[in-house]
């Protein structure tokens, strides 16, 4: 029976998205919804500029019509579901309200990293009130041990630490086109697969709603995108992802399951402590995406195999939770 709801919630997220796209991105177009390309980044990308962005609204109507649905057809939303959806829709209107300004508004900058900041802590401190009220636990789950740390109330610390750095994390590595909706497609399977094996079938049928939305996704957003996810997307997904950990109380596991997430930042980090302390650059740019442009890497070549990398990731983080 669970097999079924795991197949028809990925198709049906898949085919939401494949079919609002035709209409949502000529409607993006029409209200000049473009992206506006950085002078600083790589010169190859300026030609993307006009794009129609804020495609992220389309992921998250998919995400959130597809969890409602097949929950209720096969169960009943729990907790654990409303506080998905939250944060996702959370921080999804915060990268819309981002790509608002910036697009619409045309302050390129969008919100201040102040705002941002803020408006995510805000969100975050929601979803603990929630979660501890829940009766949820504050430990975390050491891998490679059978051994947890209660945090107790600093717990709230470590929440807002993990939702902003994540969904901060993915909304740095969406820098190609398909780089992000393949690499979350993997990692969200990756929790699919053992919010199953710990039998949370509420958080693996969200898993497999987002695997199904930005798949969709992808079909319109691989080289050469005809719309880009924006901030809409981007934070929805990293805040999502943070959130499926923590209700799975495999939180470090999501270290290595969204390495790729983690190393891109990792990237940004640094090249700015060593551009600050020495006046030298480690990477041609970063995030590391570009630095592999720079190197000569066709946008195809970078983005498949960072996909690849985070399968990889994505194969170790269930091999250490299932068989070690």
């Amino acid at each position: 029976m669970m097999e079924q709801a795991m197949f028809f919630t990925i198709l049906m997220g898949f085919l939401i998205t494949v079919l609002l796209s035709p209409i949502f991105i000529p409607f993006l177009r029409r209200l000049k919804f473009g992206q506006s390309i950085r002078e600083e980044g790589p010169k190859s990308h300026q030609k993307k500029s006009g794009t129609p962005t804020m495609g992220g609204i389309m992921i998250l109507l998919s995400i959130v019509l597809t969890t409602l649905v097949m929950t209720g057809k096969f169960g009943e939303p729990t907790v654990k579901t409303y506080l998905l959806l939250l944060v996702t829709l959370g921080f999804g209107f915060l990268g819309f309200l981002d790509d608002f300004i910036k697009v619409v508004m045309k302050r390129n900058l969008g919100l201040t990293s102040k705002q941002k900041l803020l408006g995510q802590i805000i969100i975050s401190v929601i979803f603990y009130i929630i979660y501890r009220q829940s009766g949820f636990p504050t430990e975390i789950n050491i891998p490679f041990a059978n051994y947890s740390v209660d945090l107790g109330w600093f717990y709230i610390f470590f929440i807002i630490f993990w939702l902003v750095g994540f969904s901060n994390a993915v909304n740095l590595t969406d820098g190609l086109d398909g780089l992000v909706p393949g690499t979350a497609a993997i990692a969200f399977g990756a929790y699919a697969v053992l919010a199953w094996n710990q039998s949370q079938f509420e958080v693996a049928i969200f898993s497999v709603a987002v695997v199904g939305a930005v798949l969709g996704f992808l079909v319109f957003n691989a080289h050469p995108a005809k719309v880009f996810m924006g901030d809409t997307g981007s934070l929805a997904l990293g805040g999502a992802i943070a959130t499926i950990a923590i209700l799975t109380k495999l939180e470090i596991l999501l270290i290595i399951i969204g390495g790729v997430f983690v190393i891109e930042t990792l990237s940004v980090i640094l090249q700015v402590i060593s551009f600050k302390t020495t006046g030298r650059r480690i990477f041609r740019m970063s995030p590391l995406h570009h630095h592999y442009e720079l190197c000569g890497w066709s946008e195809w070549k970078v983005v498949t195999t960072f996909w690849s990398v985070g399968l990889l990731f994505a194969i170790l983080g269930i091999y250490i939770e299932v068989w070690l």
